[in-house]
């Protein structure tokens, strides 16, 4: 018995030795494995689609119960001539329904796009006046019954005919852009209170730089580092030992035996030069009443490498006592800060290894500056939390291990702060109750990372007593004056990746206790600091003046070079002989006669520059009339004014080729006059 196949079979009808027919494969319909196994017998409506799609590919089947097995080729023709159009009709159809599947698609998503919502327990401001931008964002809120529920959500993600118009992928991105700007824009502003600290008792400071003393002439600063291919370098002995380095003509020779030894002299030079300017920094700070600063975690640069690392008390011990004695005497606070490699709770036994000897260095180097008993206190080390590592609650548990493993005189010192990537205010709170750590709430880090279940964004709501409370007990119980951060994000920002950069300056106080240190953590340092001083009319204010473009009078100016007063002297006699012999031949002038009469000259010009000699303390404290504020953006006015008189000069020279009387216009130009 021949067994009955479980599926149809099509076969061609024109002859096989017609060559005229073009040659079709055999074409196998798709079937389904569901009804693999059992054989069936195809209904009437199944017959005629098999018709159909036979019309389509030019073909007809031949009936299972048909006798005649035979078409002529006309038959044929017809049937292919009949199949293509039904096949553009079939692909017109299909085309029209993807069409309007992505168009209510489309529609769908722009009806629920991404909004706010307002959950129950989200804290309600108070203050009615000061949150108009949180009311705009939050007055037009959807049903929450009409949610869709994460089911719907996955089903509008897959949209019909997604990712083949690459035209419709970039519109759709830049809509969810322009959405996400939108959202960003009716944000309400990072200080939405209308509290401001006055009148100030507290401390501002800035970080690690002084931007004025940073561009003097020599510069003042205390991050002087270098690579460790230098360090490697200077094993090796100068090629001219009782000669001071140079950078080209008296480098070291590694021609001579390696000495490590040397290398570990050279960075320690560096260390010194660093702490040396500290000084300089504070007595600075001092006069123009600020009282707070942050040392460089680079003071000392690779004391806490494992292999090029050293110890700070075999040859800094001396130098770090001063820089303590004058911040005892003058009441500055110090503070430090390690980098964000720096991570306790890394999975990593390397990076705990690294952070160890990190935090060892830096308790060494606060510790010699042998600060009173409360400075000694309040000079706290600042650390992040770090990674999350994907588990908060494993990257916890591992900061708990390595942190009971820790010296005690480094557990005194660590403070953690929140931050603007992984770990907000309340994931840090109940880890700084538990194991004792003060916390330093930063205000433009938790603008951008903050709990919504807790709270909002914005000061406001940070500031409210029962947050500032518990904060403020952790400073307490170890006897330790508080501190606080506070930046701004830059004009404009909107996504939370453009939100993270600081602002140059700041423009208001945060709602913080009046007797708050307070780091301003802003690109221009110092400035940002006498812009808070000058807006609110803090101590210090009146020291402050503005400083001339270009001008400092309190660097050393040496006296004008003889050389070149010898050379304008020969300039100015040489022309001024040649026009009086061209005016006048029969009358010969005495070109020692005129030489002298215009060194006189010069010499009148030049004794009108005097020679500036400014002593060591004097030296970059913005002399007699403390002009060290200069304008945002203008911070070019720290240096000398660029020449560009070469220019000018070849113009001046053009002009006089061509036959134009020199007025001395050139010469105006040519000095930027």
């Amino acid at each position: 018995m021949t067994r009955k196949p479980a599926g149809p079979v099509l076969k061609t009808d024109a002859p096989a030795q017609n060559l005229e027919e073009p040659i079709r494969p055999q074409v196998h319909l798709r079937r389904s494995n569901r009804n693999l196994a059992q054989s069936r017998k195809m209904t009437d409506e199944e017959d005629e689609s098999r018709e159909i799609q036979g019309k389509i590919l030019g073909i007809r089947r031949e009936a299972a119960d048909s006798e005649n097995a035979t078409e002529t080729v006309e038959d044929g023709e017809k049937s292919g001539k009949e199949g293509l159009r039904l096949a553009i009709e079939g692909l017109a159809r299909m085309e029209r329904r993807l069409q309007r599947a992505t168009k209510r698609q489309k529609m769908k998503v722009e009806e629920t796009h991404l909004t706010e919502t307002l959950d129950q327990g989200e804290f309600k401001p108070r203050d009615e006046a000061a949150t108009a931008g949180w009311k705009l964002r939050h007055q037009q809120q959807p049903d929450a019954s009409k949610q869709p529920d994460d089911k719907d959500r996955a089903e509008q993600g897959t949209t019909i005919g997604a990712g083949l118009d690459p035209e419709n992928e970039k519109q759709e991105a830049s809509e969810e852009v322009l959405e996400m700007l939108e959202r960003g824009a009716a944000r309400p502003p990072p200080v939405n209170s209308h509290y401001l600290p006055l009148p100030w008792r507290g401390r501002l400071g800035y970080a690690c730089l002084n931007t004025y003393l940073r561009s003097a002439k020599p510069p003042v600063f205390s991050s002087r580092t270098c690579r460790m291919a230098s360090i490697i370098d200077h094993r090796y002995p100068l090629a001219d030992p009782d000669q001071p380095e140079h950078a080209t003509k008296n480098r070291p020779d590694k021609s001579k035996t390696a000495d490590h030894e040397l290398g570990v002299r050279f960075v320690q030079n560096l260390g010194l030069q660093n702490a040396a300017d500290i000084v300089k920094m504070m007595r600075w700070n001092a006069k123009y009443g600020i009282k707070f600063m942050r040392l460089s975690s680079e003071m000392f640069p690779f004391a806490s490498h494992v292999e090029h690392g050293y110890k700070l008390a075999t040859f800094a011990s001396k130098m770090l006592a001063e820089v303590g004695r004058v911040a005892a005497e003058l009441g500055h606070r110090l503070t430090t800060h390690p980098g964000q490699f720096t991570q306790l709770g890394s999975p990593r036994k390397e990076v705990i290894e690294a952070s160890v000897r990190d935090l060892e260095y830096h308790d060494e180097m606060l510790t010699l500056l042998r600060l009173p008993e409360q400075q000694d206190r309040d000079a706290v080390m600042i650390l992040h939390m770090g990674g999350a590592y994907g588990d908060k609650a494993a990257t916890l548990d591992r900061f708990r291990a390595n942190y009971a493993k820790l010296s005690q005189s480094v557990k005194n010192r660590l403070v953690l702060e929140n931050d603007d990537v992984s770990w907000s205010v309340h994931d840090l709170l109940p880890i700084c109750e538990e194991l004792n750590i003060p916390l330093v709430l930063d205000y433009h880090h938790h603008n951008i990372i903050f709990d919504y279940s807790q709270c909002r964004e914005g000061t406001l709501d940070i500031s409210q007593p029962e947050s500032m409370e518990r904060i403020t007990a952790t400073w307490r119980r170890k006897g330790i004056t508080q501190k606080m951060h506070y930046s701004e994000p830059c004009p404009g920002a909107v996504t939370p990746r453009d939100r993270r950069k600081h602002s140059p300056r700041v423009m208001t106080l945060p709602p913080c206790p009046p007797g708050m240190d307070l780091m301003i953590e802003a690109k221009d340092k110092e400035q940002a600091v006498f812009e808070l001083m000058r807006t609110f009319k803090l101590p210090g204010f009146e020291k402050i003046n503005d400083m001339v473009p270009h001008e400092r009078m309190d660097e050393p100016r040496p006296a004008p070079r003889a050389a070149s007063t010898k050379n304008k002297k020969k300039a100015k006699a040489g022309a001024n002989g040649k026009r009086k012999r061209a005016a006048d031949e029969d009358d010969p002038v005495d070109l020692d006669d005129a030489t002298a009469a215009e060194g006189d000259d010069s010499k009148t010009e030049v004794s009108q520059i005097p020679e500036v000699t400014v002593t060591a303390l004097e030296f970059g404290m913005g002399g007699p009339e403390n002009r060290v504020y200069w304008p945002p953006g203008m911070e070019e006015w720290l240096k000398p004014r660029k020449r560009q008189a070469s220019k000018n000069n070849k113009a001046g020279k053009r002009g006089l080729e061509d036959g134009d009387e020199d007025t001395g216009e050139n010469l105006e130009e040519a000095e930027g006059i």
